[in-house]
């Protein structure tokens, strides 16, 4: 176990590692104005963009489910590790050697802090597996491979293919030789573990790279190439581990996220040749899984990249193969489509080519216009199912008609519906009424759930509206505890000066300065915002605030365990809706309009206290409170005065 961490090295990582390029790995974050980003939250499913990043403090934070903090905390919530295992992370990433302080307590390390030292494994291993390529006789067998599908050296080394040895050892000793133990090379998949003892997971195989989002390597794809290896599966891919989730993961995210984001496409391939063909025929957008089908995971990714929300739509161009095989993946798409706010649809190549061999036969134009003649996912899906059915027979229409419905019902667009009614009749040769009537009672026996199994929008229970937020109600009709319903919202009207106050406090320091330092929890009618306006107190108040995200992140450690800490990021990231660029002029009316409610406030309890108080009996406590009165209602008017100043 090492000792901790360095203070002067985490702040150093904060503030190389830019919170607005960390999370840009991950999510689309488009310009929301004021300095501000946003973009879909990762953290959970939602139809509209409320994830807030901040570059200039290096907070984010999201108005939906509350998740919020700087780059150390995101790298923690979106790899699931500790803190100083993100500090590791991010540190590796940006160049930075960590000094560890050997008389503190030392830090207890788990699994997750493997991830920089499996992600230099991967990177030293794809750098070996390219030089092999080129300089291995053995490796001949691949270059012709690649040549024949019409990859040129310079496409191999753009996307990093690269080439086994048939050896069994021969990886394992290049990585022992760059300080790499047995433990890491086992952990990272690279090597496996047999009877007479460890050897390379890939021999004799033709290695594309996988990456992550953020361009990491993260595992590899390897393609058989020789008739005598004892694997017999024509493609290999890493096992999970640590870093390695095939589920998450996207080949080619690496190259299309920007292109992705804009151009608002992603198109789906099947292999990493297909993915290699398109983007060297111009479709950059296009991107594969990994040994596994498509899945939600997969769309949750693309949604995130896509920015893909009901005001912002985009596409998703699935491309399968036209025999059966991809028919069952169309519809499998198909029953994943509620997943996206895009518009879903299908490229499939006449002839049944995928993109690589229909590149080599017919060029890159050819590659282009199959994506260009897409068709929408649903007329392929009800294609391919009137298909099944001899529709000059009338008992077989029927059933094609049952079966039909169920699609129709199924569209995620509802005003839609009548028009592909009208459509289906016309495919069937019946009349509309017959068809819309069969479309109804499909409706009926329907259950109230989208194709994905979760509640359809619209129903009890559903994600629209007020959902997820309180007052939400469970498909049994029980309520559904609200997550954090107690944290105070800058559209609460009970809240909206105290947080505009902190807000600019935060994300201003300089604007309230000593003003604010005149402040005290009694100014505070949440006991959140009073807890966060004593933690301000407590490193020294804004008026010795340090730049930039040194601040939040000075108040929110003055936070501590408390609740309250989820607030600041609230806080740091929340725009100011001004219409113009604040002043000081507009942090003191703020501080004044804070104050003049806790007069306010004042003056209620005394008018209530005279009412019950017998100006006669106790004619002094009156006369004393009287003037107390008078005096605060003049300062409140005093308040008052400094706040219209300020224009708020």
């Amino acid at each position: 176990m090492a000792g901790r961490i360095k203070e002067e090295d985490i702040a150093l990582v904060r503030e190389r590692a830019r919170i607005d390029d960390v999370v840009g790995s991950y999510v689309t974050l488009k310009n929301a104005g004021g300095g501000n980003l946003k973009g879909l939250c990762p953290f959970h499913d939602e139809k509209s963009p409320s994830f807030n990043v901040t570059p200039a403090r290096g907070f984010f934070y999201c108005f939906g489910c509350q998740e919020g903090g700087d780059v150390i905390d995101f790298i923690q919530k979106i790899d699931q590790i500790t803190f100083s295992e993100a500090v590791e992370t991010l540190a590796a990433k940006v160049g930075i050697l960590l000094r560890y302080d050997e008389s503190g307590a030392p830090v207890q390390r788990g699994p997750g802090n493997q991830r920089p030292r499996l992600v230099e494994a991967h990177k030293v291993a794809a750098e070996f597996y390219v030089d092999n390529l080129f300089g291995a006789a053995e490796a001949s067998i691949g270059r012709q491979f690649l040549d024949k599908r019409g990859f040129d050296k310079d496409a191999a080394v753009h996307f990093g293919v690269g080439f086994a040895p048939r050896g069994g050892e021969a990886l394992i000793n290049h990585l022992r030789g760059r300080g790499f133990s047995t433990a890491e090379l086992v952990a990272s998949g690279l090597a496996a573990e047999g009877q007479r003892g460890l050897y390379d997971r890939f021999r004799g195989r033709l290695m594309w790279p996988i990456r992550d989002a953020s361009s990491d390597v993260i595992g590899f794809g390897a393609r058989r190439l020789f008739d005598d290896d004892r694997i017999e599966a024509k493609y290999l891919n890493t096992p999970e581990t640590p870093i390695y989730k095939k589920s998450k993961v996207l080949y080619g995210v690496d190259l299309a996220r920007r292109e992705i984001a804009k151009g608002r496409q992603a198109v789906v391939v099947e292999g990493y040749t297909d993915v290699m063909a398109c983007h060297l025929a111009g479709v950059q957008t296009a991107v594969a899984t990994c040994g596994t089908s498509f899945g939600e995971d997969h769309a949750r990714v693309l949604r995130q990249l896509l920015l893909d929300h009901d005001q912002f739509r985009g596409e998703v161009i699935f491309t399968f193969d036209g025999d059966e095989a991809g028919q069952r993946a169309a519809l499998k798409a198909f029953a994943g489509d509620q997943a996206f706010a895009a518009q879903t649809y299908v490229a499939v190549e006449p002839e049944g080519l995928d993109p690589c061999d229909l590149r080599l036969q017919k060029g890159d134009a050819a590659v282009r216009e199959l994506i260009g003649r897409r068709v929408p996912l649903y007329r392929f899906v009800l294609g391919n199912v009137l298909l099944k059915y001899d529709l000059d027979r009338a008992d077989t229409r029927v059933d094609a008609l049952r079966e039909a419905a169920k699609l129709v019902i199924s569209i995620r667009d509802r005003s839609k519906v009548d028009a592909f009614t009208r459509e289906l009749a016309g495919q069937l040769g019946m009349e509309v009424d017959q068809v819309r009537s069969e479309v109804h009672r499909a409706a009926a026996r329907q259950p109230a759930v989208d194709r994905g199994g979760r509640q359809a929008p619209g129903s009890v229970g559903g994600s629209g509206g007020a959902a997820g937020r309180g007052g939400a109600v469970a498909g049994d009709g029980v309520p559904a505890p609200a997550p954090r319903a107690e944290i105070p919202s800058p559209r609460d009207q009970r809240f909206t000066i105290e947080w505009d106050a902190l807000k600019v406090a935060m994300q201003y320091p300089a604007l309230v300065g000593v003003a604010f330092d005149e402040l005290d929890d009694h100014d505070f009618t949440h006991p959140w915002l009073a807890a966060i306006r004593a933690a301000m107190a407590k490193v020294g108040g804004p008026s010795a605030a340090a730049p930039g995200e040194a601040w939040v992140v000075a108040v929110r450690d003055a936070v501590g365990n408390d609740p309250a800490a989820a607030v600041v990021g609230a806080l740091a990231v929340d725009p100011l809706r001004l219409g113009r660029e604040p002043d000081e002029q507009y942090g003191h009316a703020l501080v004044a309009r804070v104050q003049e409610l806790t007069c306010a406030r004042r003056i209620q309890d005394l008018k209530s206290k005279l009412q019950r108080t017998n100006p006669i009996d106790r004619a002094d406590e009156y006369n004393r409170m009287f003037g107390e009165l008078i005096a605060l209602e003049a300062y409140k008017a005093e308040l008052r005065n400094r706040s219209i100043s300020g224009a708020l």
